[in-house]
């Protein structure tokens, strides 16, 4: 069968409104409807795909962001610095365009809650550029602040993939009350990215992704993988199962990769150059203002006019703020030419790839959660990229 290609209906339908009440009703009123949960994976037809051009000669760069992971999940909270009252929206790991606009909405409904029409957004990344247009549709007027716009900002180092619970916190911290709030971002967030289907550019779409081992998976070995650490929470499977289009499995003989084992299902994906710049350009259409600015200490936003800031800045609020509870998440992409006839994703040993259209995406996925855990070097690792590369290459030979 040819790569399935999935669109939903084409316009973005987000209602605006005048405070934090009518932000949060219009977001959960266009809540989706509950479809039947997914069936165990089944049988599947032949699988054909159009061949991957993936060599090392390929690669066109190199690159490496940092994640902002924290034990107990983003912080969601208001904070008193000076005579500011700041808003953090911040440290969701590898969750962070996923879970976007469901936690800026709730980011948002507390700024207006103090009464300012003037507010200020601190970051450009996925919660600060989602944050500032939220505050918009509320009827705010807002200017961000921020070092680097997009591409140069870490959000747009991330590898694309719809991933609400991708080290969104420690299992042991994944209480009830987190997991009513996760579950709401994950559905507001997905109900906003349906809206933006088939947007010229696409900047969100969805590929069919291919999950190819050697043999099938083995819970036992996954938490061996963790060397004793505590695992991550995961939750879609919980939560959101209704959200995920039902599991396919290939039988060895009826897909391109000999007698591995195969499971497909279907993802959503953002294009993040051209997400990143219909954002900014949404912003600035509804008379959003972005100024380039550096802050060091808390103390120096007191400069700001606003008093209400929403403070996303990720991985950078562990030094501004001085929050140890930010941990980094070492992430690289090897990003390669562009292959218009492939539209499908594969995970296999360890490594990763996504058809992104500004370029195919390679990644060195580890055999834990905790690959790259705790380490903040940005450093690209030309043999890392390389590995990444020949482990899905070889599928193809």
């Amino acid at each position: 069968m040819k790569p399935l290609k999935e669109r939903g209906p084409g316009r973005r339908g987000m209602l605006a409104g005048a405070g934090a009440a009518a932000v949060l009703g219009a977001l959960e009123g266009c809540a989706p409807q509950v479809i039947a949960p997914r069936r165990d994976a089944h049988p599947a037809d032949r699988l054909e795909l159009h061949p991957l051009r993936a060599s090392t000669d390929r690669i066109t760069g190199i690159t490496v962001c940092t994640r902002p992971f924290r034990a107990q999940g983003p912080r969601l909270e208001v904070e008193t610095v000076g005579e500011k009252c700041i808003v953090h929206n911040y440290g969701h790991g590898g969750s962070g365009w996923s879970l976007s606009w469901g936690s800026s909405s709730i980011a948002v409904a507390m700024a207006m809650q103090t009464g300012e029409r003037h507010i200020g957004v601190i970051g450009c990344g996925a919660l600060g550029l989602s944050s500032a247009i939220l505050l918009q549709r509320a009827g705010a007027q807002v200017t961000i602040y921020a070092k680097e716009i997009p591409p140069q900002v870490r959000s747009s180092l991330a590898t694309g993939l719809w991933t609400p619970d991708s080290r969104i916190c420690l299992a042991s911290n994944a209480t009830p009350q987190f997991r009513t709030r996760w579950e709401s971002m994950a559905r507001q967030s997905f109900q906003a990215y349906q809206s933006l289907l088939g947007l010229p550019g696409d900047p969100v779409e969805y590929i069919d992704t291919y999950l190819v081992s050697d043999a099938p998976r083995d819970r036992a070995r996954d938490i061996v993988a963790l060397g004793g650490r505590p695992p991550f929470a995961e939750l879609k499977r919980d939560l959101i199962d209704d959200l995920i289009p039902q599991r396919r499995v290939f039988a060895p003989g009826s897909h391109p990769f000999g007698a591995r084992t195969v499971e497909a299902s279907s993802l959503m994906m953002f294009n993040l150059s051209a997400y990143s710049r219909m954002l900014i350009n949404d912003f600035l259409v509804d008379g959003g203002r972005l100024e380039i600015a550096e802050f060091h200490v808390p103390a120096d936003l007191g400069r700001l006019a606003q008093n209400t800031l929403i403070n996303a800045t990720g991985y950078g609020a562990r030094a501004l703020f001085g929050d140890a509870s930010v941990t980094p998440v070492r992430g690289q992409l090897a990003r390669m030419i562009p292959q218009p006839d492939v539209h499908y994703g594969i995970f296999y040993d360890n490594a990763s790839f996504v058809p992104r259209r500004d370029g195919l995406v390679f990644q060195q996925v580890g055999s834990s959660d905790y690959y790259g855990f705790d380490d903040d070097t940005t450093v690209p690792d030309r043999a890392e990229a390389e590995s990444a590369v020949r482990t899905i290459a070889g599928l193809f030979a």
